[in-house]
């Protein structure tokens, strides 16, 4: 990784991750404990925060789960659901009551179809890894936050799935998951771009699995198997396979599989204009 906020081991292709995300609409919540759970914890980062927020938006919303808990914490705020992949958009607008249902808007998260200053607040869980050039999102958000505005995200570090990545690099020298960036890169990235006030944490989030194909499995529901471009594609072959499970044996413990994720959480605010 490099300390200027851009993730040369993601070459991004906005339009696949868009098909990989609306295909996975359907599968995504039976399949995303670990994105609730992230989101839930990220959520209460905003607890100690005493602003109360008159507009918020919750980029990569994906089906809404974040836009559910943003509703019942903030009663009386719009809150947009924001995301690339219109499928998932289609379930995060089932979210509240016929009385108050949340905003969609289908954008990329660097060009915001957003005004200027508009925005009291900007939640984002688990979307950010998916930036190829980090400061460019945080220069989008910091135009549409409003002076005083708070921006409140997780994203992962670069030791998520580091036992998939080992045991893949046994077998071959491609590259099968994406590479992350250093929690003290991303909170470089915000001071360049001139947040205020940043404040970084991390924590390693273990699930279990009983197989790899387990793991696979789960990563293909949430659309997160898509690769970086320039990475190769096709068929994984029966002899392939076998060999990242073998390599993954190394790790079994109490007779599970562990599949590591290192949640970075970040939290800054827009400084008041003076």
């Amino acid at each position: 990784m490099n300390s200027s906020g851009l993730n040369p081991a993601l070459v991004i292709n906005k339009r696949r991750i868009r098909r990989a995300f609306d295909r996975a609409a359907l599968t995504y919540d039976d399949a995303a404990v670990l994105q609730r759970e992230v989101c839930t914890r990220m959520l209460e980062h905003l607890d100690p925060v005493k602003m109360i927020p008159k507009t918020i938006l919750d980029v990569g919303a994906g089906t809404g789960f974040g836009v559910g808990l943003l509703m019942q914490r903030y009663k009386k705020a719009h809150i947009t659901a924001v995301d690339l992949a219109p499928e998932m958009l289609k379930l995060a607008a089932k979210h509240g009551s016929w009385l108050r249902r949340p905003s969609v808007l289908c954008a990329d998260a660097d060009r915001l179809p957003i005004a200027d200053h508009s925005v009291d607040m900007i939640v984002s869980s688990l979307m950010l890894q998916w930036s190829g050039d980090l400061e460019r999102t945080f220069r989008e958000f910091k135009r549409v936050l409003k002076p005083g505005g708070v921006l409140m995200f997780a994203t992962f570090g670069p030791d998520s799935l580091m036992e998939l990545r080992n045991s893949w690099a046994q077998v071959d020298g491609d590259g099968h998951v994406n590479q992350f960036l250093d929690m003290h890169d991303v909170g470089d990235a915000l001071q360049r771009c001139q947040f205020a006030d940043p404040v970084m944490d991390r924590e390693i989030l273990t699930l279990t699995y009983e197989k790899v194909t387990d793991l696979m499995r789960d990563l293909k529901a949430i659309g997160a198997n898509t690769p970086s471009s320039g990475r190769r594609r096709g068929l994984m072959t029966a002899a392939t396979l076998s060999a990242v499970e073998q390599a993954y044996e190394q790790f079994r413990q109490n007779g599970v599989l562990p599949a590591s994720y290192e949640i970075v959480y970040g939290q800054a605010w827009l400084a008041e204009e003076k």
